[in-house]
């Protein structure tokens, strides 16, 4: 047995010290050897031998992680540091807080009490709706729509905001949650404020089903459902059968013509033929080398696609450099590497042979095709020859339209929507930078997107402006309509508004078969948009492909996108830019101060938020005439029938 038999050591970063539980030497202490652990699991291990030492009651969930792949029939506990709300969900979860207040002060106590126990971030980013596309005007507009929507539920925001401890709300049109989570709100490795800190993992849940993305970073955290993010914000713990822990094994690297996106894509068709619905997935090999962290958040944010409860990536080198480039301090990255690397939190592949998954798959990267997904299930992959027989089954007569006094002839196929949206891809410099170039030799050539196509550009945070502004890219963007319409989820969530004008009267009517392509993450029929049939998901890039042809009955591997000033025929491979001029733009562009800029004046960007009255005071006004926020009977006496 161990000296020590709570497990806690004690270590020196710089010139502080530090404590930790150390989980090699209490699975050393029941004849276990650490690399045998997926690394996932080590997490979910440190997290209850920590708890443990307050709570004696979860010390009987330990021996679960003895020989963990044969105990799948125990439970584990999993008490979150930290929960994630966006605003549609998590208003529910505010106005139960608000409504303990009341019941706290209608019983003669003190309502200021109740706060939630642990960090909780509430990012605003469902709300702003592409009502106006493809102009300068877009954006301004869009977000004066949806602050008169929304005032009433941004004011009860603001309210709490300021009322409660420990809630922090991000503010809307700065960014998409999963997003801002990544390159803002975790730091990786917490540490409690003790006279000697203890430092453990950052682990959360959030109240969206993409909380999956933050697994890219190494940190543990998945989408639940309102209850038991309420339940964490009290700081209870939720429970579980231990999980499998399926190991995807990762060799080769990226084929140039390949993005991130068709990576995801690919993994989520295989790992949905594997059947990893209920499990965690966790990624290691040689492989990952190759791997930025940006590609890993796009693979992970897809986990709910794949059906996996995570898509775990341990912390390694990319990690760190995912960490620099966002500008995080010099001591946060240090301390982060010295705790993982001590406590067997970061990643080793000499010991890919002896770590233990509960199933195996294996993927070559050199495999992965340019592909779309669809028309209604984000895992049924297509490759781009391949598209075109998906329409060969409508026999349908041109749809007519009229735009602008010019007359267009639909067929099926045609796309009613291009937009160029959500968290699973706009975190990725490289693929945007790729569709922004796209975008640069398209206009140069003469090429325009047809006027039936509504097109929109929503980022995931204004770093992402901020770049392309620098690189001078983002009016090649706006020349195609692809201009800035909001920074929040937009299409990929249905707030898509209406198709362009001359479209969506006569698809209304005729309810004709239009298609989109989305840089998103669902696509079931009628997620987008109601009057949309057909939808597939695609890398930025090729969204931008399709655009121009203004159709997805193409074969984009060798017919043409249009024809340049003097008639000669355009192809997608004479716009894709080479590696060495995306790489050099990023290298150029994409730099920590961006970063750093962007979030120290987070809370300052929006001016109408900013503007919105606060009311301070311990428990909310509730106005009785409100048909939106209403005080919830949780507490009001219950009588018997």
């Amino acid at each position: 047995m161990a000296t020590n038999p709570d497990y806690q050591r004690q270590l020196t970063i710089g010139q502080k010290k530090y404590s930790y539980f150390d989980i090699a030497d209490f699975l050393a202490d029941h004849d276990q050897n650490i690399a045998s652990l997926p690394y996932s699991i080590r997490i979910l291990l440190e997290l209850t031998l920590r708890h443990s030492q307050e709570r004696t009651d979860l010390k009987k969930f330990l021996p679960a992680f003895i020989n963990w792949d044969q105990q799948h029939d125990h439970d584990v506990p999993y008490k979150p540091e930290r929960v994630v709300l966006q605003d549609f969900t998590g208003v529910p979860a505010l106005v139960d807080l608000a409504a303990m207040r009341e019941a706290v002060k209608q019983r003669g106590g003190d309502p200021a009490m109740i706060n939630p126990d642990v960090p909780v971030h509430l990012i605003i980013d469902h709300s702003v709706q592409v009502d106006m596309a493809g102009t300068p005007a877009a954006f301004d507009y869009n977000v004066k729509q949806e602050f008169k929507r929304n005032r009433e539920r941004y004011t009860f925001l603001k309210w709490a905001q300021a009322s409660f401890s420990n809630l922090t709300v991000i503010p809307p049109d700065t960014g998409i949650i999963h997003q801002v989570n990544l390159e803002y709100l975790s730091s990786v490795v917490r540490f409690s404020q003790a006279q000697v800190p203890i430092l453990f993992p950052d682990t959360l849940v959030g109240t969206d089903s993409h909380t999956t993305m933050i697994n890219a970073l190494g940190v543990l955290g998945w989408g639940v459902g309102g209850i038991e993010a309420e339940a964490s914000m009290l700081g209870q713990e939720s429970y579980f059968p231990m999980p499998r822990v399926v190991g995807v094994r990762l060799t080769g690297k990226l084929p140039v013509t390949a993005t991130a996106t068709d990576l995801a894509l690919t993994l989520t068709h295989l790992l949905r033929q594997h059947n990893v619905v209920g499990k965690f997935v966790e990624f290691y090999g040689p492989g990952l080398q190759n791997l930025p962290l940006a590609n890993r958040a796009t693979i992970s944010n897809m986990a709910p696609e794949y059906g996996a409860t995570c898509g775990f990536f341990p912390i390694d080198e990319q990690t760190l450099a995912y960490l620099k480039l966002t500008d995080r301090s010099v001591d946060q990255i240090e301390l982060i590497k010295t705790y993982a690397q001590t406590n067997h939190l970061f990643y080793r592949q000499v010991e890919d042979n002896q770590r233990h998954y509960s199933e195996n798959v294996e993927l070559d990267l050199r495999t992965v095709k340019s592909s779309v997904a669809g028309p209604k299930r984000p895992q049924d992959l297509v490759n781009l020859a391949q598209l075109p027989k998906y329409f060969a089954g409508y026999d349908l007569p041109d749809c007519q339209v009229e735009i602008n006094e010019q007359k267009f002839a639909l067929q099926p196929g045609a796309l009613g929507i291009a937009a160029i949206t959500s968290c699973t891809n706009t975190s990725n410099p490289e693929i945007l930078i790729t569709a922004a170039l796209i975008a640069k030799k398209a206009i140069e050539k003469g090429l325009q997107i047809p006027a039936y196509v509504k097109t929109s550009f929503a980022p995931g945070s204004r770093v992402v402006a901020d770049y392309l502004k620098a690189s001078r890219l983002q009016p090649y963007l706006d020349q195609l309509g692809f201009n800035i319409v909001g920074y929040g989820c937009t299409t990929c969530i249905g707030n898509s508004g209406k198709l362009n004008a001359g479209v969506q009267e006569v698809v209304a009517q005729t309810n004709y078969p239009l298609a989109a392509i989305e840089s998103g993450n669902r696509n079931f029929e009628g997620r987008v948009n109601p009057l949309i049939k057909d939808t597939y998901l695609a890398s930025p890039p090729l969204v931008i492909a399709y655009a121009l042809a203004g159709t997805l009955d193409i074969d984009l591997t060798k017919q043409e996108l249009g024809q340049d000033q003097t008639g000669t025929p355009v192809y997608l491979k004479d716009l894709w830019p080479s590696s060495e001029e995306v790489t050099k733009i990023i290298h150029d562009y994409v730099k920590p101060k961006l970063f750093s800029d962007n979030y120290q004046n987070i809370f300052e960007q929006n001016a109408t938020w900013n503007a919105l009255p606060v009311t301070k005071s311990v428990t909310y006004h509730w106005n009785q005439n409100s048909t939106y926020l209403a005080l919830p009977p949780l507490f009001e006496p219950q009588t018997s029938s």
